[in-house]
C-alpha cells in the first residue's frame, strides 16, 4: 500500500508502535466522526429554532433511524474484521469477495428500510405521541431518510473499505465532505433559502440524504482511484452464502445490540413522554450533545479493529494486547472531557437548542446525571469492538442485553415510579455498572482465548 494514499503500508500494520498506530488510524477517522456529530447537532440545532415540538420529533424517529445505521455499521464491522484479517494473511482474493458480497448486503438492507419507509414510518411514529403537529414533523423526516437510505449503506461500505486498508485519511474525506454538505443544505431546505419551500423536518431529512450521496459518491471515487489491497470488480459481486455467513458471524451481534439500542430509546420515549414531551426532546438534545464524545470513542473502534484483525491474521498476540490497553487509555481522556464539560456547564450546551425554561430545568438534571457513566462507557465500548475484532461477538450482545434489557430499561421503569422525572436519568449509571462487570469478565476470557490459539 501507498503511504501517499492516505493509509499506511500493510507491513507497518504489523510493525509500527501501537499506540503511534492506534493514533495514525484512528485521528483521521475520529475527526470526521466529530465532524459527523457536528452535523447531527446542527440538524438539530436548525430543528429546535422552528419549535420544540420539531426537536421532539428527531427524538422520537430516532430509535427507528438507529436501527437504520445499525444495519450498515453492524455489517461494516464483519466487513471490516474480514478484509483485515484476509490483507493479514495475504489473499487478496478474499478480500475482493468480501467487498463484493458487502455491496449486495448493501442493496438488501435498503430494500428493507425502502419499505419501512413506505409501509411503516407514520405507524411506528404514532404509537409514541397523540399530537399531531408532532406526528406530522416525525413521520416526514423518517420517510424520507428510509426511503433515501441506499446512500448510507454505500457511504458506510465504501469508509469500511478504505479503513480496512488504512486508507483511513481518505475515508475521513468521505465523511466530512458528506457531513460538510448536509450542514451547508439545511438552512435551505429547512428554513426555505434562495426560493425553496420551507420544510422544517423534511427539509433537515433531504440534506441528510444529499450529504449520504455526496459521501457514498466520494468513498466510490476514492476505492477506484486510491484502493490497491481491495480488488473490486462483477467478478467478486456474486453473493455467496459462505461470506455472508461469516461477515454476519462478526457483525451480526452488533446489529442486534443496535436494535436492543433502539428498543430503549422506544421504551425510554414512552416513559419520558408520560411526564411531558419537552423531556423527550431534552433526551434528544442529550443524544446529539454526547456524540461528540462518544464518536471519536467509536472513531478509535474503527481504527482498533484492523489494527486486531491484521495482526490476528498474523499471529502476534503482542500487539493485540498493547492495542487494546491503548484504546482504552484514548478512549478514557475523551469520555472524560465530556463529563467536566457536562458537570460545568450542562446550561450553555443546552443553550444551542433554543431551550423553554422547563427544557433548560429538566436537561441541566439530565446533563449532570447521565455524564457520570461516562468514564465507565470508555472501557466498556473499547472492550465491546476488541471482542467483535477477536471473533467472540457473542461477547458483546451478552453484555448489550444486560445493559439494555436486564439493567436500563428495569432501572428506569422503577425510577419513573418515584413520580419524578430527573430521577429517571441514574438509569444510565446503573446499567453502565452492569456493563463494566460483563465487559471486563468477557474481554478477559476472549483475549485468553486468542492467547491460547495463536501460542498453540
Amino acid at each position: 500500500m501507498n503511504e501517499k494514499n492516505g493509509g499506511i503500508s500493510s507491513a507497518r500494520m504489523g510493525q509500527m508502535p501501537e499506540g503511534k498506530l492506534l493514533l495514525t488510524l484512528a485521528v483521521p477517522i475520529m475527526l470526521s466522526m466529530l465532524v459527523q456529530a457536528l452535523y447531527n447537532i446542527v440538524d438539530s440545532i436548525y430543528v429546535a429554532q422552528v419549535s420544540e415540538d420539531c426537536l421532539t420529533a428527531l427524538s422520537l424517529v430516532f430509535p427507528a433511524q438507529n436501527i437504520m445505521i445499525g444495519l450498515a455499521t453492524g455489517t461494516g464491522v464483519g466487513v471490516s474484521s474480514l478484509i483485515s484479517r484476509a490483507l493479514g494473511a495475504n489473499d487478496r482474493d478474499r478480500a475482493g469477495r468480501v467487498a463484493g458480497n458487502s455491496l449486495f448486503l448493501c442493496l438488501c438492507c435498503w430494500a428493507a428500510m425502502f419499505a419501512f419507509g413506505v409501509f411503516g414510518a407514520q405507524w411506528f411514529v404514532n404509537t409514541q405521541i397523540d399530537d399531531a403537529a408532532v406526528r406530522d414533523y416525525a413521520g416526514s423526516y423518517l420517510e424520507i431518510v428510509s426511503v433515501g437510505s441506499i446512500f448510507l449503506y454505500f457511504e458506510i461500505t465504501f469508509e469500511r473499505f478504505l479503513q480496512s486498508s488504512s486508507l483511513t485519511k481518505l475515508s475521513m474525506w468521505t465523511q466530512m465532505v458528506g457531513a460538510v454538505t448536509n450542514i451547508v443544505l439545511d438552512p435551505f431546505f429547512i428554513y426555505g433559502w434562495c426560493g425553496l419551500p420551507a420544510m422544517g423536518t423534511a427539509g433537515a431529512a433531504v440534506a441528510t440524504v444529499i450529504g449520504q450521496a455526496v459521501g457514498a459518491g466520494l468513498g466510490l471515487f476514492f476505492h477506484l482511484k486510491r484502493n490497491r489491497e481491495v480488488p473490486l470488480g462483477l467478478k467478486f459481486f456474486r453473493p455467496n452464502g459462505r461470506i455472508i455467513g461469516e461477515i454476519y458471524e462478526i457483525g451480526f451481534p452488533s446489529i442486534i445490540m443496535m436494535c436492543i439500542g433502539s428498543l430503549t430509546n422506544y421504551i425510554m420515549n414512552l416513559l419520558l413522554v408520560s411526564f411531558t414531551k419537552t423531556a423527550v426532546a431534552v433526551y434528544g438534545a442529550y443524544f446529539k450533545l454526547q456524540s461528540f464524545f462518544f464518536l471519536p470513542v467509536f472513531g478509535i473502534n474503527n481504527g482498533l479493529i484492523p489494527i486486531i484483525g491484521y495482526n490476528y491474521g498474523a499471529g502476534k498476540v503482542d500487539r493485540i494486547h498493547r492495542t487494546i490497553k491503548y484504546g482504552v487509555l484514548f478512549a478514557a481522556v475523551f469520555m472524560l472531557t465530556g463529563l467536566a464539560l457536562f458537570e460545568l456547564a450542562p446550561g450553555l450546551l443546552l443553550s444551542a437548542f433554543n431551550p423553554s425554561a422547563e427544557m433548560l430545568d429538566i436537561g441541566t438534571h439530565a446533563l449532570r446525571r447521565i455524564a457520570v457513566h461516562f468514564p465507565i462507557a470508555a472501557f466498556c465500548i473499547v472492550a465491546g469492538s476488541a471482542c467483535q475484532a477477536l471473533n467472540k461477538s457473542m461477547f458483546s450482545l451478552i453484555t448489550s442485553c444486560m445493559r439494555q434489557i436486564f439493567a436500563l430499561i428495569p432501572a428506569a421503569y422503577l425510577l419513573s415510579l418515584t413520580g419524578d422525572v430527573n430521577n429517571i436519568w441514574w438509569c444510565f449509571l446503573i446499567a453502565e455498572i452492569v456493563s463494566f462487570v460483563f465487559s471486563f469478565f468477557f474481554l478477559r476470557k476472549a483475549m485468553r482465548d486468542a492467547d491460547r490459539r495463536l501460542l498453540a
